[in-house]
């Protein structure tokens, strides 16, 4: 369980957040969207340990982050944006390290790294170093590594950025496995992302949340999601035309699929966060490499625009996640 009440955050005179409360359940996984500079950053940061809150309070496993910072470091799993890995290691090693870090027991630790090794899909590199891993492949053993310890409670900071559409459904479906498992707190700028892995949504804007929901909720609530209900997914690929097109037509909630000079347009009917990675899958399934998957139409992304005001207002300095970094993307002192 995750519990922040009234957070709050000041760079100087910068706020970078502004009273953020917000709640997510035992074995829940919960999204945290925003616009660059928002305060997911922060947000994750105050909960991991690596900054201290100005103001408020942050409670992980029912560990007071304040109090009890030892325990409640203990009780969190953290995989960043960025990975830092030790070139010079393998993914074994590398996990043996973190393990030592967070005082795994000896006995039976051997054992909890092979079941990650498994669960990661990082059996068959195990004896690599990092520094000849993919990109795809050093996700993995981010995530790999932030569940050594079988942490209770997970922080995953822009999980899939930087990945391929193949890439991308491992990894989802890596992180839709905690389900009611793991308590799962995922930060992303992306809307549909979130809403494809997610039961709740909390949006921050400006160091503020600014809407908190679920991810069907979010869409009811505004006229756009007549828009959600019935739309166009287009995907391209490398393949058989035919063979991927049939079995498109095959996924359960597919209208009608349109052959274009590049793919294929795909009409849905129904809930777009479930069939979107069943058209994914049926690419790969029929021997096709996926170039790119978009939404034709109006998106959840649409739907974050009219609740944060952001098409309307004018523009803002940086906010303090961003105005507090230097050029190497390191955070300045405070």
């Amino acid at each position: 369980m995750i519990e922040v009440s009234g957070l709050t955050r000041r760079y100087g005179k910068l706020p970078a957040l502004a009273g953020v409360s917000f709640r997510v359940e035992s074995g829940e996984i919960a999204g945290l969207l925003g616009p660059n500079g928002a305060g997911k950053s922060t947000v994750m940061k105050i909960l991991t340990g690596s900054l201290a809150a100005s103001g408020g309070r942050a409670v992980i496993a029912g560990r007071d982050l304040a109090r009890e910072a030892l325990a409640a470091r203990r009780a969190v799993g953290f995989m960043p944006e960025q990975i830092a890995l030790p070139d010079d290691q393998s993914v074994l090693s590398t996990l043996e390290f973190v393990a030592d870090l967070k005082g795994v027991p000896r006995a039976g630790r051997a054992a909890q790294l092979e079941i990650l090794l498994e669960q990661t899909g990082l059996q068959d590199v195990r004896h690599r170093l990092s520094s000849r891993l993919s990109h795809g492949f050093r996700k993995r053993l981010g995530l790999a590594q932030a569940l050594v310890g079988d942490p209770a409670v997970l922080v995953l900071d822009e999980p899939t950025s930087g990945l391929d559409p193949n890439q991308i459904v491992g990894i989802r479906e890596l992180i839709r496995g905690f389900r009611g498992r793991r308590t799962v707190l995922m930060s992303s700028h992306i809307l549909s992302e979130v809403a494809a892995l997610c039961e709740r949504v909390i949006i921050l804007d400006h160091g503020r949340v600014v809407a908190e929901r679920s991810g069907e909720g979010l869409a009811a609530a505004d006229p756009l999601a007549a828009g959600l209900a019935a739309r166009t997914v287009v995907l391209s690929w490398d393949g058989d035309r035919d063979r991927v097109a049939a079995a498109l037509a095959s996924v359960a909630g597919v209208d009608d699929v349109v052959i274009t000079d590049n793919g294929a347009e795909v009409s849905i009917a129904g809930n777009a966060v479930e069939i979107r990675p069943r058209l994914v899958e049926s690419v790969l399934r029929a021997g096709g490499l996926l170039q790119n998957i978009h939404d034709k139409g109006p998106s959840l992304e649409d739907l974050f625009m009219r609740l944060t005001g952001a098409g309307d207002r004018e523009p803002v300095a940086p906010a303090a996640d961003d105005a507090m970094r230097t050029d190497d993307g390191r955070d300045r002192a405070p």
